[in-house]
């Protein structure tokens, strides 16, 4: 496995434990399927509260860190208020951030992007998160942690999050990958959870976010994840526009793009289908 620096093992956690400016979060979030179609979303802080990582505080994508003023789900807020809830949060200068979460890493990474797109890059992804933690019998905590605050500035990377726009200026470009993070099923609009019209962005390919690790949560060897990429043609000298749901698998594609594999031109697609499919005017395609 690899050992980018933005990936740490649950060995390396456990050695870190107690270290000064050490910063824990759980960031889970779970989307329950509607019969109607789409999710609702459920905050993990229940769960968190009947065990999690000594140290850990929780992080709530859903009401602390999202666009309280936009009508979809999980919408990136602006940069500025960003950044002071994670300061508020105790994330800022000389603190080292481990995230994890449970049952998938994409609640992780996707707070991982977002730190990113403030220009913090002092934070890594718990290989295997909270499942791995536990199947490994490592202690755990009922205990809430919170942080004390921190001094946090800005130095955006706006260009990492794009917009319906840059997606529907992309389609055709030859130097422009727009991947798909949903299942198989779901790109051809053959099945799965929809958002709005079934299908796909015109032109996209797909590297499902859960192709991306295995059983015990754990991300699968860097070669078969660069094949998973170079497959679909994601090279290293194209822009890769990456989009889901609502823009938390794709994170997890991001990623492993920029984190392991080394991509320079990563974006996510914040809204992502939940806009996309609903707009009659924007191009898909089935089958």
């Amino acid at each position: 496995m690899t050992h980018a620096a933005a990936l740490i093992s649950t060995d390396e956690l456990a050695r870190r434990m107690g270290a000064p400016g050490l910063r824990i979060f759980d960031c889970t979030t779970y989307l329950r399927p509607r019969p109607e179609g789409g999710y609702n979303a459920e905050s993990g802080r229940a769960n968190y509260d009947k065990g999690h990582i000594p140290g850990a505080g929780f992080l709530d994508l859903g009401a602390e860190l999202s666009d309280r003023h936009s009508k979809l789900r999980f919408t990136l807020p602006p940069l500025d208020e960003l950044t002071k809830a994670f300061a508020a949060k105790g994330i800022g200068h000389g603190t080292f951030v481990v995230l994890y979460s449970h049952a998938t890493p994409t609640w992780a990474t996707r707070i991982w992007w977002m730190l990113r797109a403030i220009g913090f890059d002092d934070a890594a992804i718990l290989d295997g998160g909270l499942d791995k933690w536990k199947a490994e019998g490592r202690p755990l905590s009922t205990e809430l942690t919170v942080y004390p605050a921190a001094t946090l500035s800005l130095r955006g990377r706006p260009e990492i999050f794009v917009d319906k726009n840059d997606i529907k200026a992309a389609i055709g470009k030859t130097d422009t990958l727009t991947l798909n993070a949903l299942s198989h099923e779901q790109h051809k609009g053959a099945g799965g959870v929809t958002y709005g019209r079934a299908g796909r962005i015109a032109g996209s390919s797909c590297v499902p976010a859960a192709s991306l690790f295995g059983p015990d949560k754990t991300l699968k060897p860097i070669a078969e994840l660069r094949q998973a990429f170079e497959g679909v043609g994601a090279a290293p000298d194209k822009r890769v526009l990456v989009y889901c749901g609502g823009g938390i698998a794709a994170s997890l594609d991001a990623f492993v793009l920029t984190a392991i594999l080394g991509h320079k031109n990563v974006a996510v697609y914040d809204s992502s289908m939940q806009e996309w499919s609903n707009d009659p005017s924007l191009p898909m395609e089935v089958g």
